[in-house]
């Protein structure tokens, strides 16, 4: 496990759905797919990792060139 300096972001629903352009259903249908990354769970409240989302964009952009 490394740690970095940098604080992790963590991006609550609204904002992931901005940022990919999918609906809650199918960002929830692919995070159980193992096809989104899974959000990180406090307590009643949930959000993703900034980092994973972005790096997730660019894998959508870059396997539409493949």
């Amino acid at each position: 496990m490394s740690h970095t300096n940098t604080p992790q972001r963590l991006l609550r629903l609204p904002e992931v759905l901005k940022r990919v352009g999918l609906s809650k259903s199918t960002v929830y249908a692919r995070v159980r797919q193992g096809a989104f990354p899974k959000q990180v769970h406090m307590g009643t409240l949930s959000a993703w990792v900034e980092t994973e989302v972005e790096a997730w964009i660019a894998r959508q952009v870059a396997d539409r060139t493949t």
